[in-house]
């Protein structure tokens, strides 16, 4: 993305799974997206880009080390202004912490479950 996402906007999106392989080929034929490896040290994930131009559209990610709990959902990844004061009012809403934060880059994240029990994350960009 050239431009970062906004407070309250979804900042991203990704599928976390076993089959990254064929996930990756299965949205390539399907949806046109083309796969850009993310070397994560001892495996590769991938940014899925635009067919026209390469945009970075959505992530096919492996469920092991720190995102072995992940369920196979496409995660949507909530853009807060403040990580903490989000995360208390999930809690004070009666909502749950799934995955503590924790940081990516210039971004740290958390994933929540919401009174109805859907997931979703949360992302502060610094």
């Amino acid at each position: 993305m050239t431009e970062r996402p906004g407070v309250g906007t979804i900042g991203w999106v990704d599928l976390t799974v076993d089959a990254v392989d064929a996930v990756r080929d299965f949205y390539s034929d399907v949806v046109g997206w083309k796969p850009e490896p993310v070397i994560m040290g001892q495996y590769v994930d991938y940014n899925m880009t635009t067919p026209n131009g390469g945009v970075p559209a959505a992530g096919v990610c492996h469920r092991r080390d720190g995102n072995a709990h992940i369920p196979p959902v496409w995660m949507v990844y909530f853009v807060v202004a403040d990580l903490e004061e989000s995360i208390a009012k999930v809690l004070a809403r009666g909502g749950e912490v799934v995955a503590e934060p924790r940081r990516a880059g210039n971004t740290r994240y958390a994933m929540f479950k919401d009174p109805a029990g859907a997931v979703a994350a949360l992302v502060q960009q610094e």
